[in-house]
């Protein structure tokens, strides 16, 4: 799904890992994932569009309580610190992914609206 933005620039509707990658991390019953652009072309299309109201939707269904995003903007990175998203933490959850790894590749799944030139530079070959 492609939107007209200005007279040059045509946005294309991507999986945010087309244009970023991600880390993730675990303290107790908090989990926190960074999202990193591949270009610095990139980072102002994550300051937009990837918001803690986002990723609190994305995570909704785990329960989780809240979202905190820090932008970190020498490294074109945020990083989300999301409260109650761990079931309890690693002893307390029946999860097969207590620490929550895999819960990056849920966020990197969300879709950005980015320029067409930005999103051919990391397609598939």
């Amino acid at each position: 799904m492609a939107a007209e933005k200005g007279n040059d620039d045509v946005l294309v509707r991507v999986p945010l890992h087309r244009v970023a990658h991600g880390r993730s991390g675990d303290k107790g019953n908090r989990q926190n994932i960074s999202v990193i652009a591949y270009d610095p072309a990139v980072w102002p299309y994550l300051l937009d569009q990837v918001t803690e109201e986002r990723v609190l939707e994305a995570f909704q269904h785990r329960g989780v309580s809240g979202v905190r995003r820090h932008e970190l903007p020498n490294l074109q990175a945020l990083n989300f610190v999301i409260e109650d998203a761990l079931e309890g933490g690693v002893n307390a959850a029946l999860a097969l992914d207590t620490h929550g790894k895999t819960s990056t590749f849920r966020l990197l799944s969300m879709e950005v609206e980015v320029p067409q030139n930005i999103a051919t530079l990391f397609s598939d070959p």
